[in-house]
């Protein structure tokens, strides 16, 4: 549920809709002034909504609405700078949404390459330890296993043992004396 930003962005409507307020009543004022703009930039929005917003209406009630008759010049001036107003707070509210978005946008993209980066790094990474892994892996395959190695031992028991039990034909061979070393004569 969104109940915390729903405050938030009317708080926002509202701070844009002051700030643009200003700006609006320049143009409505100027719109007034100038009759090159009030002619063919405020009269003509002004008929035609005066001239959908009545037929609208009749229609709603039930009449037939052939023929809607114009509003005079100095009411359509009028609502036509209202028109012109509200259309350029809306443009000034549009735009900063508009800028949020591309913000937002932008900070996501930002977000991932990061994480792009971040992944390549750990790949990287990950070939680098596979590589060592194999290397150990050769190392162990090259070293002499260990079954090996306790056969070896078996064997080299089992020789001793057939070395220390002689065998009862075979002649006894007589030790040798040993030599007693000879004392070198001294100088």
């Amino acid at each position: 549920m969104v109940v915390g930003a729903f405050p938030m962005a009317k708080l926002l409507y509202l701070g844009v809709r002051q700030i643009s307020k200003p700006l609006a009543n320049r143009i409505k004022a100027g719109a007034r002034r100038s009759e090159f703009f009030k002619t063919y930039v405020c009269l003509p929005p002004a008929q035609l909504y005066h001239w959908a917003e009545m037929r609208a209406k009749m229609r709603l009630m039930g009449f037939d609405a052939q023929a809607v008759k114009p509003l005079n010049e100095e009411a359509a001036a009028e609502l036509g700078a209202e028109l012109l107003g509200e259309a350029t707070v809306f443009a000034v509210a549009g735009g900063c949404l508009l800028l949020e978005y591309w913000r937002q946008k932008s900070q996501q993209l930002r977000k991932e390459r990061r994480q792009d980066v971040a992944w390549g790094e750990m790949q990287d990474e990950v070939e680098q330890l596979a590589l060592a892994l194999e290397a150990l892996e050769a190392q162990v395959q090259a070293a002499p296993k260990q079954s090996a190695l306790d056969e070896l031992r078996a064997e080299i028991q089992d020789l001793r043992a057939h070395m220390c039990t002689e065998d009862p034909d075979a002649p006894k061979a007589e030790p040798e004396p040993e030599e007693e070393p000879t004392p070198e004569p001294e100088d």
